[in-house]
């Protein structure tokens, strides 16, 4: 029998959907797709402006990149204001920090290096310790955010001194069709889904509105604990979890979607294999 036997396992994933749905068949599952977020660019132009023209006049500042997709919205907003040069200029001068693969991906193709990379499992804790190993007290800090402002990284990098500036190029946002999740919701809590994958925290929030909005927020907490395996992709969004009330069951090594869904295949063969109690027995 394949690992997952056939099991359906919802995948709340905007981004990579395709990507994610081919390793759960790798692994024997029926993927069910409902993406929780969609990621929307807001105005920049003026906080771009404002962040090259200051970093124009430091030495070496230190630039924070918390994911890929806001490494290319600051080149988009650079090039469609023509000064994608100063950007680079600003880049070549600047310590540039990644937090996880992601950014550095991105930076590599726009054929820039990066000097300082977060150490697995990419979460604020890891980002402060690389951070720690430069010096920033006193230096002119660029944190360019994820979705959502960052606040207790905000905090610990100004307490440490330095002069923070943030940017903040695109924002999560839910869907503009809800339907797929509420259909969702509806198989989780009708027990018609057998495991949950979450490869960011905004979708665990994401899908606990949808059910508010519902009035079965409960019904999914009940069903997420006791009739599906919660799988979280790293312990940033297993705390998420956590805070929500659910706790996940499976949380990989290496936060990476492949090592996420073979840790959950792993997870599932060993329950079917466990020995069950006898009928009537406390579990």
């Amino acid at each position: 029998m394949s690992a997952l036997g056939g099991m359906r396992v919802a995948l709340l994933e905007a981004r990579m959907p395709e990507e994610l749905a081919a390793l759960v068949r790798r692994h024997g599952g029926e993927p069910c797709s409902a993406p929780a977020v969609r990621e929307e660019r807001v105005a920049g132009a003026a906080a771009v402006r404002d962040l090259l023209e200051r970093a124009s006049r430091e030495a070496a500042p230190v630039l924070v990149f918390s994911s890929g997709v806001g490494v290319a919205a600051l080149f988009a907003e650079s090039r469609a204001m023509g000064r994608d040069g100063d950007l680079r200029e600003v880049l070549r001068r600047a310590t540039a920090v990644c937090r996880g693969p992601k950014p550095v991906a991105a930076l590599r193709r726009e054929g820039v290096e990066v000097p300082v990379r977060v150490r697995a499992p990419y979460t604020t804790a890891e980002l402060l310790e690389a951070l720690a190993g430069l010096g920033v007290d006193g230096r002119f800090t660029i944190i360019v955010h994820y979705g959502e402002r960052n606040t207790p990284l905000v905090e610990a990098v100004a307490a440490r001194g330095a002069r923070v500036h943030e940017l903040l190029l695109y924002v999560w946002r839910l869907p503009e069709d809800l339907e797929p999740l509420r259909r969702l919701v509806a198989d989780i809590v009708d027990g018609q889904v057998g495991a949950v994958v979450f490869t960011s925290q905004i979708q665990a929030r994401h899908l606990f509105h949808v059910a508010a909005s519902m009035e079965r927020a409960d019904a999914l907490r009940d069903a997420l604990r006791s009739r599906a395996v919660v799988t979280a992709v790293g312990p940033t969004c297993a705390r998420a979890l956590a805070a929500l009330g659910i706790p996940p069951h499976v949380v990989p090594d290496n936060p990476k979607m492949g090592s996420m869904l073979t840790a959950l295949a792993d997870h599932v063969s060993r329950t079917r294999l466990s020995p069950q109690p006898p009928t009537g027995a406390p579990l």
